[in-house]
């Protein structure tokens, strides 16, 4: 079970909860390859999906997560919203509490600004899709559940995250998720996408991709995140590639058995090369996507669980 009333991040989590949300998922995934993913375990309860940033995969994602839990799913499209007209994140909160949803799925540009909103709205369950360059706990979550479906295992393994670490919040999830369950983390990247003080998480920086990737089990590419870079960060895409982007050269460096994992959406020929993201062999990037639904029904199943028993509770009381 989660403690948590709301999945805002990685860091809260206990080793021992993340341990159960990933079981959980696990027999939610292996539910949806037998065609009987679609339950009533949300049945009654209402999923708004707020994304004030486009997210294709993550939003479908949760949203086909929450119809297989058998919730009222409803998406607000936030790029039109009253948001755009100087609605303040305060007045947003105060009109989902008018709405009374149950489940709350929030991205957004800035960080801490999910958090803030799971302050402001009252007896709903808010999980955090992405905020600014601060978390993204399922992505977090489903490629620990790769991980440990390939690996077997999700402890004392050698993880090399790779690229553009500055900008990303997956990569900062993962950090916390995998120094958590006892792994070795390397961070591999040019100087100007790695932030200052990296090493003060607990990890190892490599600014050479061949070195970092050394025996490692697990390759972890990230993309660039071009739209939250303001300066000269790379002095090149293609001199990027050949430095930093992965094909079967570098890859060889790794343990023969390493997989290749990448959060998506890839850039090929940038960040890695485009027969390697479709080697079955040794990439799980379409595994990962699958995951992701099951980490999202196992997350608002856990979390509808403390809700009714907080709802149940006040009930007693009163």
């Amino acid at each position: 079970m989660l403690r948590q009333s709301h999945l805002l991040g990685i860091e809260p989590l206990a080793p021992a909860e993340i341990g159960a949300l990933l079981d959980l998922a696990d027999r939610y995934a292996d539910l949806n390859r037998s065609g009987r993913g679609h339950l009533d375990v949300l049945t009654g309860l209402t999923q708004i999906n707020m994304f004030f940033e486009n997210s294709t995969r993550t939003q479908a994602s949760f949203e086909l997560a929450g119809k297989r839990l058998g919730a009222d799913v409803m998406s607000m499209a936030m790029a039109q919203s009253s948001v755009k007209k100087g609605e303040t994140l305060i007045d947003t909160a105060l009109t989902l509490n008018a709405m009374r949803p149950d489940l709350l799925v929030v991205r957004h540009g800035q960080s801490g600004a999910v958090d803030l909103l799971a302050q402001k709205v009252t007896d709903c369950a808010v999980l955090n899709a992405g905020d600014g360059r601060h978390e993204h706990p399922t992505q977090a979550l489903l490629d620990a559940l790769t991980i440990r479906r390939r690996k077997g295992r999700l402890h004392r393994l050698s993880v090399a995250i790779c690229g553009d670490i500055a900008h990303s919040r997956v990569a900062r999830s993962n950090i916390l998720l995998l120094g958590k369950m006892e792994n070795r983390v390397r961070l591999v990247g040019p100087p100007t996408l790695i932030p200052a003080g990296a090493g003060d998480l607990g990890v190892e920086v490599y600014h050479d991709m061949r070195e970092g990737l050394r025996d490692v089990d697990v390759v972890m590419m990230l993309r660039l995140q071009k739209e939250r870079m303001d300066g000269g960060f790379i002095p090149s895409e293609r001199e990027y590639y050949h430095r930093y982007g992965l094909d079967a050269e570098k890859l060889a460096c790794a343990r023969d058995d390493a997989i290749v994992m990448h959060p998506g959406p890839m850039n090929r020929g940038v960040e890695i090369d485009g027969t390697l993201a479709d080697d079955i062999h040794r990439s799980v990037i379409g595994t990962q996507v699958e995951m992701g639904v099951a980490v999202r029904m196992a997350a608002m199943d856990l979390l509808a669980r403390n809700l009714r028993a907080a709802r149940g509770a006040r009930v007693v009381e009163v």
